[in-house]
């Protein structure tokens, strides 16, 4: 089997993002799945080399179908839009400018499936609004390149997978937003996913929204009047869904008992927070409902450390491999 093409963006180059990449790709096993290729800036991911103290060579190629092919090279479509002394640890508009036109890079060559998979080295929102991108991340940045309504979050990590019904809202923004109609969608898309991810017949929780799952309305309605009726409609299609269950206890059905293989969640944190106290540094995100399949790491650019070669890669490394599994999944006749 021909290994999947990787498109790696390089994220805020202000950030980790250079120098988790280089790390993740001094490991030989990357190049045994995939060949990956990195949309950024040749200089920078040079420089993030040397920090990091790794034995590798930077290359530019000219297109992806060029790159990717041997380990102990790093092989970049080089944007060339940041200098070389780059600041880091700073926001600047220059960095959040540049960070969108990689992703704009990468979905592009998705979508003509010049590439297999994207995956993504963390943005800072804040640098990407000043550099006058006016989306709050990545998730909604993808939706809008690849003209994408139905969309969602998805979070892995070790024993755990998250999905979410609403993200980067308001609390009381997503209470409202807990409908039949986008709890369905999001069942749906978990079921789509984890199938993609190997599972046959994924088993999924759907966490209620309100304490106790509102009591039958005494702490709410949403969880019988939205949640319920999404769950039974997801059943009659054939999809092994249960709920709503108690956010207090489905995340141990879960993780600890192995009764689930994802659960649903309402809002951003009832998510974030179980993956993250399980596995903060190997956590992945994946974006799915899209045409094209995006992974990346679950954490942000952490300026504290950047610049000293001292970031932790394992994300990285988990969301290559991740992406090269489910490339090869998606696109097992084309790389037969």
């Amino acid at each position: 089997m021909k290994k999947p093409v990787l498109g790696i963006t390089m994220g805020d180059a202000a950030g980790v993002g250079p120098e988790i990449i280089a790390k993740a790709l001094a490991d030989p096993q990357i190049y045994e799945v995939a060949r990956p290729v990195i949309f950024g800036d040749k200089k920078i991911m040079e420089r993030a080399v040397q920090i990091t103290g790794q034995a590798l060579k930077c290359c530019s190629v000219a297109e992806p179908s060029a790159g990717g092919l041997s380990f102990g090279t790093i092989d970049i479509v080089d944007l060339d839009n940041l200098p070389a002394d780059l600041p880091f640890a700073q926001l600047d508009a220059r960095a959040g400018k540049a960070a969108y036109e990689y992703i704009a890079a990468a979905v592009a060559c998705a979508m003509r499936q010049e590439i297999h998979a994207i995956v993504t080295a963390p943005l800072n929102k804040e640098a990407l609004h000043m550099g006058g991108c006016p989306y709050p991340g990545h998730t909604e940045i993808l939706g809008a390149l690849t003209n994408t309504k139905d969309y969602s979050m998805m979070l892995v990590s070790g024993p755990l997978k998250v999905i979410h019904v609403t993200t980067h809202v308001s609390m009381r923004e997503a209470c409202d937003l807990v409908k039949k109609e986008r709890v369905g969608t999001v069942i749906r898309l978990a079921d789509e996913t984890l199938k993609l991810m190997g599972i046959e017949k994924p088993r999924i929780a759907v966490a209620g929204l309100n304490a106790h799952c509102g009591e039958h309305g005494l702490f709410g309605t949403e969880d019988d009047q939205e949640i319920a009726p999404a769950v039974k409609a997801a059943q009659a299609l054939g999809i092994q869904a249960e709920g709503p269950i108690p956010p207090d206890s489905v995340f141990h059905r879960a993780a600890n008992k192995k009764e689930f293989d994802i659960v649903v969640c309402m809002y951003h944190d009832q998510g974030h927070i179980p993956i993250k106290v399980l596995g903060f540094e190997t956590g992945v995100n994946v974006t799915v409902g899209l045409p094209c399949i995006r992974t990346s790491v679950d954490h942000g650019t952490a300026f504290p450390v950047a610049g000293t070669g001292r970031a932790d890669s394992r994300s990285m490394t988990e969301s290559l491999m991740l992406g090269a599994q489910m490339a090869r999944s998606k696109f097992a006749k084309q790389l037969s």
